[in-house]
């Protein structure tokens, strides 16, 4: 699903996606950058790349593009896109604030789920925990002569406009509050469910299997369960379908009866969309997939590719009488753009793109990526996240406000 490398791998090989080395080696953060399509090629493996050893896909591909297709009968007219002030100026204070040294000062991932008490779970992937220095930098990580804690997960939790951080461990030494199961492996989070008075987060797992810099893969794809009142560690963890190379929990829909859970095969460029769904709330259900036919099969490995050009993460939300999937835009390499697609089905197709927005810090070293929206939360229109990042390490050293998600507010006619 996402992030970045150490700083000693050249920047010539980043063209295209990249991922943090477990915390135990490495500090870092990017998760995958958009499309590499037109890059040229490189011979260093891509990290969301399916594992070697998973099945190669079976089902076609979409033949017609689906912004070549026609416009869905449910689509709405994008109106605009504005920053959501508050959400961006919560975590920019939050991540400032010195009041402790053991919260967090920046992540990716960045999903949000409701919990029963009505607070806001968020939910993250690479996150520094630590201090910010008053010029606006950050100490380099613990293991590169700074102080700053790098974790490979982590949960914030907002409650009345006041956010706090959720790790395991302790203060003084934190963890991540999925753990890995040894130095080889580590989990980055997707979405998540409340099934009952149970939270479910998906996560994909990731592995070394050498000791070269790009000895490391997808492995598989598990589902954590947390009892809202202790999410510093989960109290069960639970394998998820992950023999057809698709990496599960880019976004999840509650939707009459079934949770959608949707995923992405990513091959770099491009990147396919794949539907699930499971009776009920809970993810340990069982599961049918989407099919190229439009019907759905117990069978994992008939699960279709529904669309290409969606990112690592990215979310379908019920509006009025359809459904909107909104995404960065993978189908250019390094995308600002975030786009919109229709569909009158929660399964799609979907059609009619549109454009969204257009980030403003893309340019140089830096880049934005997977674009998702909260539909749960109040805002002048659909709130919409998006991530931040910087190709070069060091930048998240020299200033803090590069790895923070940023927050829109997204209208519609």
């Amino acid at each position: 699903m996402t992030r970045f490398r150490s700083a000693l791998i050249p920047l010539t090989l980043t063209l295209t996606t990249f991922t943090a080395l477990p915390q135990q080696a490495v500090a870092a953060p990017p998760k995958p950058v958009p499309s590499a399509a037109a890059q040229p090629s490189q011979t260093q493996p891509s990290q969301t790349q399916p594992a070697q050893t998973q099945p190669a896909q079976t089902q076609p591909a979409q033949t017609q593009p689906a912004d070549a297709r026609p416009p869905s009968s449910c689509a709405r007219t994008v109106r605009g896109a504005a920053v959501n002030t508050r959400l961006t100026s919560l975590f920019t204070a939050y991540g400032n604030d010195n009041s402790r040294t053991d919260d967090w000062t920046g992540a990716d991932g960045t999903y949000s789920l409701r919990l029963p008490s009505g607070r806001e779970l968020w939910i993250f992937s690479d996150t520094f925990l630590g201090r910010v220095n008053p010029d606006g930098s950050r100490p380099p990580v613990v293991g590169e002569g700074g102080d700053t804690v790098f974790l490979n997960n982590s949960f914030a939790v907002e409650k009345k406009g006041r956010l706090s951080t959720i790790h395991d461990g302790t203060p003084a030494a934190p963890t991540a509050v999925m753990p890995p199961r040894d130095r080889d492996h580590w989990y980055w989070a997707g979405d998540a469910t409340l099934a009952g008075n149970v939270v479910e987060v998906t996560y994909q797992e990731y592995e070394r299997f050498g000791t070269g810099a790009w000895d490391w893969r997808w492995h598989r794809n598990v589902v954590a369960r947390f009892a809202p009142g202790r999410l510093e560690r989960p109290i069960g963890v639970h394998p998820l379908p992950s023999g057809h190379g698709v990496a599960w929990g880019s976004g999840i829909l509650e939707h009459r009866g079934h949770t959608y859970v949707y995923g992405v095969e990513d091959h770099g460029s491009p990147k396919y969309m794949h539907v699930a769904r499971v009776k009920g709330r809970s993810l340990l259900g069982r599961w049918e997939y989407l099919k190229a036919d439009g019907t759905w099969s117990a069978n994992e490995t008939d699960s279709a590719r529904v669309m290409s050009g969606v990112a690592n993460e990215y979310s379908v939300t019920r509006m009025g009488g359809g459904y909107v999937l909104i995404t960065h835009d993978t189908t250019e390499p390094l995308s600002a753009k975030i786009v919109a697609y229709f569909s009158c089905s929660p399964a799609g197709p979907f059609t009619g793109k549109q454009h969204v927005y257009t980030t403003p810090e893309t340019g140089g070293n830096i880049f934005t990526y997977n674009a998702h929206a909260h539909p749960q939360i109040s805002g002048a229109g659909l709130v919409v996240s998006y991530n931040v990042n910087s190709f070069v390490n060091t930048d998240h050293y020299r200033d803090v406000s590069i790895y923070r998600p940023r927050f829109l507010d997204v209208t519609f006619e």
